[in-house]
C-alpha cells in the first residue's frame, strides 16, 4: 500500500490532554545524530505504510545495508494497511514505534507533544528540503525523505490511441480529452479511488497550480470564500465534479480499490489517476506486472496555464520522526538519516529526494523538457489555515468533503456543485469570523 501524503494537516487528531505520558513527551530530548555508529546500539521498531515494500523484502535489504554502519542496531518493520487509522489509535499511547511517519491528522502545532526534536530549524534546512513543513519554535521535528510533484499519472498508449498526444491546457480541454477516450477507448477515462478515500484528499495538493502561487494555500487564512469563482479550489474541485457528472470516472465508485487501480491502469483499463509523482514507479510497475511497456505510464500537470507555463506544486511527502517516548532515540535518528541520505530509495523510485540540491528524478523528465514551473507550498499560515478548517467541520486535507463532492456529482446526494460550493463557502467563513479573520 501506499498513500499520497498530504501537504498540510487537519487537526482531527485525538486531543492532545487525551493522550497519556504527553506532557513528558514535551520535555524536548534531541534525538542527535549519531557521532560514533560503531557505538550505538538498541532494537528500534519503524512503523511504515509501504506494506508493499515489507512484502517484497526491499525494507529487509535495506536494514541489511544500514547495518553494514551501525551493526549494533536491530531494526524491526511494522506495516499498518490503514496507516492514518492505526497509528492515530496508537498514539494514545507511548507505543507509536520508534520512527514513524507523521499522520496527516495531527496539526503542526502539536508535534512537541509526541516527537523528539532532530535539530535546529537554521542548521536542518541547510541540509534538507521542505524542514518548515514541520517547524515548531526553531526546532524541527520531522524530516521529509521525498518531495512531491502533483499531476495525473497516465496511460500514455491510452491517450495516444484515441488520438490525444498534447497536454490539455485548460480544465475544460481535459474534461474533453477524457470524453473523447471514452468514446474511442474502451479504457476508464478517469478513476476516482473513492472507496479507498485517501488518494482523494491529493486534489488539495493541487491547491497553487491554477494560479501559480506559492502562497496560494497560505492566503486560505484570509479568504471569506474558497470556492468561489477563480479561486484554485473552485478550480480544482470543478474539474473533479465535472468529470463524475459527465460520467467519465468509474460506472461504481463505492467499489474502488488502490491496489487493483495499479494493474488497470498499468494495462490501459484505466485512463487516468490524479495523484503526487511517487505514484509513477508504482504505476509502471503495474503496467510491467500486466506484460505492458512501463513507459506507457507519463505524468502531466494540472490542466491550466499561467503565461503561457503549467504549474505544479512541490510538496512534502510524509515526514519521518522519532517518538519522543523512545529509550533508543540515538538508534533511532541513526536509521532515519541513513534512510533519507544514503540508502538511495528515493532514486530506486523515481522521486524527488528531499536531500537538498539533488537532481530530480528521469520520471519527471517530461515536466524539465516542458518547462513545467515547480513551486513550493509556502507555510507562513498555516496554524490559522488549520483553525479554521478545523473549525469549519470541513476537513480540506480528509476524504470526506471529497467524496460527497463525487457523491453529489454522481446523483447520489442530494444538490448540485453550486449548492455544495455555497456550503463549503458558508461554513469557512462562520468558521473565520469566528477566529476573528
Amino acid at each position: 500500500m501506499r498513500r499520497a501524503g498530504v501537504v498540510l494537516v487537519a487537526a482531527v487528531m485525538v486531543a492532545v490532554t487525551a493522550c497519556s505520558g504527553q506532557e513528558d513527551a514535551a520535555s524536548g530530548e534531541i534525538a542527535a545524530p549519531p557521532s560514533d555508529p560503531a557505538k550505538v546500539s538498541g532494537g528500534i521498531t519503524v512503523l511504515t505504510n509501504r506494506t508493499d515494500q515489507i512484502a517484497d523484502g526491499s525494507l529487509k535489504k535495506y536494514a541489511a545495508e544500514f547495518n553494514k554502519i551501525y551493526p549494533g542496531v536491530k531494526v524491526k518493520f511494522e506495516g499498518l494497511t490503514d496507516y492514518e487509522g492505526e497509528t492515530k489509535i496508537r498514539m494514545n499511547t507511548e507505543n507509536y514505534g520508534d520512527v514513524l511517519l507523521i499522520p496527516n491528522s495531527l496539526s503542526v502545532e502539536q508535534y512537541p507533544n509526541f516527537f523528539a526534536p532532530l535539530g535546529s530549524s537554521i542548521k536542518l534546512s541547510a541540509a534538507f528540503d521542505y524542514t518548515d513543513h514541520a517547524t515548531v519554535g526553531g526546532k524541527v521535528y520531522g524530516l521529509a525523505n521525498i518531495g512531491v510533484a502533483n499531476g495525473f499519472v497516465y496511460n500514455k498508449a491510452v491517450w495516444e490511441k484515441a488520438g490525444i498526444k498534447d497536454w490539455p491546457a485548460t480544465p475544460e480541454e481535459f474534461v474533453a480529452d477524457l470524453a473523447t477516450i471514452k468514446a474511442k477507448t474502451d479504457a476508464v477515462p478517469y478513476y476516482t479511488n473513492y472507496k479507498d478515500g485517501w488518494p482523494l484528499t491529493n486534489w488539495t495538493n493541487a491547491i497553487g497550480s491554477p494560479s501559480c502561487d506559492s502562497g496560494s494555500y497560505d492566503s486560505l487564512a484570509k479568504t471569506k470564500e474558497p470556492w468561489s469563482s477563480g479561486s484554485d479550489l473552485y478550480e480544482i474541485d470543478k474539474l473533479l465534479y465535472t468529470v463524475v457528472e459527465k460520467k467519465l470516472s468509474e460506472p461504481d465508485p463505492t467499489t474502488t480499490n488502490w491496489e487493483d487501480s495499479k494493474a488497470q491502469i498499468g494495462s490501459g483499463k484505466v485512463a487516468s489517476m490524479w495523484l503526487g509523482s511517487w505514484a509513477i514507479s508504482q504505476m509502471r510497475a503495474g503496467a510491467e506486472a500486466a506484460g505492458k511497456n512501463p513507459d506507457d505510464i507519463a505524468f502531466m500537470p494540472f490542466p491550466a496555464k499561467r503565461d503561457g507555463a503549467y504549474c505544479s506544486v512541490l510538496r512534502p511527502d510524509y515526514q519521518y520522526a522519532v517518538n519522543a517516548h523512545s529509550e533508543n532515540k540515538e538508534a533511532a535518528r541513526a536509521w532515519l538519516d541513513w534512510y533519507i541520505t544514503k540508502s538511495g530509495q528515493a532514486a530506486s523510485e523515481g522521486s524527488i529526494s528531499s536531500v537538498k540540491g539533488a537532481p530530480l528524478p528521469d520520471t519527471l523528465k517530461a515536466f524539465s523538457d516542458n518547462d513545467v514551473t515547480m513551486i513550493p507550498q509556502r507555510q507562513e499560515n498555516i496554524v490559522d489555515v488549520n483553525k479554521i478548517d478545523k473549525a469549519s467541520e470541513i476537513g480540506i486535507t480528509a476524504q470526506g468533503y471529497r467524496q460527497k463532492l463525487v457523491d453529489v456529482a454522481r446523483g447520489a446526494a442530494d444538490g448540485d456543485m453550486d449548492s455544495y460550493f455555497g456550503e463549503l463557502n458558508g461554513k469557512w467563513a462562520e468558521a473565520q469570523q469566528a477566529l476573528g479573520g
